[in-house]
């Protein structure tokens, strides 16, 4: 008898929608399954990889996939990585694939189907994350013009599209009707989703995330994904329709199918989409780093800003994280510093001298 099939679940989303947070509290929770991870970021340096790793999480497996080429029929490291999880699969009860903000899972989807994965691996759901406050603001809708607003929203009605589930993010401070709207908006836009979850304080139920099983290939059957009523978080939702989310998969949707002819990365397709990583190897004071980014967000067509720094007044780490014009700056006394400093930028055509000048003229340090 053949081995069991290794479940993947891929985690999809635009930047800045909170992929990493939501894996790393993700990882701190479970005490069931022994996890492998791949990250995927695109640009030429993994940040998000590092972050999953300073959380400590005992027997998890991380492993970066830069570039933001994961599963791309040419790429030289997903079909490896996946095939020597194989060869681990006694110590390896899932698969976790987190891809990158410009990525559509379609990817990973149209991999996970091929001769070389089929065999040993099977998707188990694709949670597609969303940065809920900007949804509600209208950050994801499309402005006619041919522009950033245009190529912002192609992308998240792709990602939202290939979707079993969807995950309502940055959601604390949202009253019920806002969260309603939210629900709504998405409904609309992706109708064949199979529910939607809300992560409050940016944490998922593994119940409703992991061991879904909604690939398999099976008779279509009335199938029970336990008592998802009782589960914390779940009783006071105010969705539209709570029938979605009382445990139950109907319709005889036995193996949900997407149509995976679609671009693999869009950056590809529109060439306007831009990363790069700037470095510094002077410690930075946070105050004049915070200025800097924040004036960075404001000036150019950035969408996302992540990286790291030495903190000139302590032994820390300063993280530094940006979506849009939202710029967090936080210190952590417990990771060491980093021997350099290393941001990325990813934006719509944004122009890497402008944001060099900005940050050597605010920091009064030397970045290159």
């Amino acid at each position: 008898m053949s081995a069991p099939r290794l479940p993947v679940t891929v985690l999809t989303g635009f930047l800045g929608a909170g992929k990493t947070t939501l894996l790393s509290k993700l990882l701190e929770n479970n005490k069931q399954r022994r996890l492998a991870i791949l990250v995927n970021e695109f640009g030429e340096v993994s940040i998000d990889g590092g972050l999953l790793r300073d959380g400590e999480n005992q027997g998890v497996e991380i492993h970066d996939l830069a570039n933001g080429l994961v599963a791309y029929d040419d790429d030289a490291d997903f079909l490896p990585t996946m095939l020597a999880l194989w060869q681990r699969r006694q110590q390896i009860d899932h698969v976790l694939i987190e891809t990158s903000g410009l990525a559509l899972p379609s990817a990973v989807m149209a991999q996970l189907q091929s001769e070389a994965l089929a065999p040993y691996f099977v998707l188990d759901a694709t949670l597609a994350v969303v940065d809920t406050p900007l949804l509600l603001a209208g950050h994801f809708a499309p402005a006619g013009d041919g522009g950033k607003t245009d190529a912002v929203a192609a992308l998240f009605d792709q990602q939202l599209g290939h979707a079993d589930i969807v995950v309502l993010n940055k959601i604390d401070a949202l009253s019920a009707d806002q969260l309603l709207a939210a629900e709504e908006a998405v409904r609309k836009q992706a109708p064949s989703i199979r529910f939607i979850e809300l992560a409050y304080e940016a944490k998922l139920d593994t119940r409703l995330t992991l061991g879904l099983h909604l690939h398999e290939a099976s008779p279509a059957a009335h199938r029970h994904y336990g008592p998802v009523a009782s589960m914390p978080g779940l009783a006071m939702r105010p969705l539209a329709n709570q029938t979605l989310l009382d445990g139950h998969s109907h319709g005889g949707q036995a193996a949900h199918s997407h149509g995976l002819a679609t671009h693999k990365h869009f950056h590809e397709q529109d060439p306007g989409w831009q990363s790069f990583m700037i470095r510094s190897k002077e410690p930075q004071c946070a105050d004049k780093l915070a200025a800097a980014l924040q004036a960075i967000a404001r000036e150019e067509p950035l969408l996302r800003i992540k990286g790291f720094a030495a903190c000139a007044d302590s032994p820390g780490r300063l993280l530094a994280q940006g979506v849009r014009s939202r710029i967090e700056l936080s210190r952590d006394d417990t990771l060491a510093a980093p021997r350099q400093a290393q941001l990325v930028f990813i934006g719509y055509h944004p122009s890497r001298p402008r944001v060099v000048a900005l940050l050597r003229d605010i920091t009064g340090a030397h970045w290159s």
